[in-house]
């Protein structure tokens, strides 16, 4: 709210200033550390408080409450604090034993954990979809591989007819799917860089550039060409040299 009302000028924090709500004003005498984002999506940030006599007398024009907020220190049974609210109000509405509820008793760490739950599941999905992504990629460097040694036999029967070793083939071949694969991890890195600092644009939504994220997936993508490269490169390492070099 300061930020918005006085744009956020050095020197300039509200204390003191006169505020209009409604019909009257009010002396801002505090202001209210960041908070961010509620659990429910609100933005906590963007509130103001004045005494509750005069929000009654003086905005709505009656006493009725309709959200209690109460806070636990760490540690803290939430449960039993739940059972006491709820007995409590039940006291003060003066409900009998076969009177239900007119109240409800929410509790944000229930909610924080059905949305960490609802959280978890789509992270679970968007992995599952990201292996099966690296499978198919993994397959497609294993068969380009694969016709990279057929086309190639001749040159491969001629190194290992004139003294190259198996193990130098391997990692001849294993080298090229490395490559092959880590071009293809840099190329995404790139594209899913430039998607996200769009749709952050467009969603009005801060870009954090993690290196640490991006240097797991290039060498991840690395290893996958390790793994789906090793059948290609063994294969081009074991072949027969009189064989290779009468292929056509």
């Amino acid at each position: 709210m300061r930020r918005e009302i006085y744009g956020g000028a050095v020197g300039t924090n509200g204390l003191g200033e006169y505020l209009r709500i409604k019909q009257f004003s009010c002396e801002v005498i505090g202001i209210l550390a960041s908070k961010g984002q509620a659990a429910m999506g609100n933005d906590q940030d963007d509130t103001v408080l004045v005494p509750l006599h005069t929000l009654q007398r003086r905005v709505t024009g009656n006493q009725k409450v309709a959200t209690l907020l109460v806070s636990m220190q760490d540690g803290t049974d939430s449960a039993r604090v739940k059972a006491s609210l709820t007995q409590l109000l039940r006291e003060r509405r003066k409900l009998t034993n076969a009177d239900d509820d007119n109240f409800n008793v929410l509790d944000t760490q229930q909610l924080a954990e059905t949305l960490s739950g609802t959280t978890q599941v789509m992270t679970t999905l968007l992995g599952a979809v990201a292996a099966v992504s690296l499978l198919v990629g993994g397959i497609g460097i294993m068969n380009i591989m694969l016709v990279s040694v057929t086309e190639r036999t001749r040159e491969i029967g001629l190194r290992l007819a004139i003294g190259a070793l198996e193990r130098e083939v391997l990692m001849q071949f294993l080298i090229e799917a490395v490559v092959l694969a880590a071009l293809g991890g840099l190329i995404g890195i790139v594209i899913a860089t430039g998607a996200s600092i769009l749709l952050a644009g467009v969603m009005g939504v801060p870009y954090l550039f993690n290196p640490t994220i991006n240097l797991l997936s290039f060498l991840f993508s690395a290893a996958i060409g390790v793994l789906f490269g090793y059948f290609p490169a063994r294969r081009a390492a074991r072949m027969d040299p009189i064989e290779a070099l009468r292929h056509e």
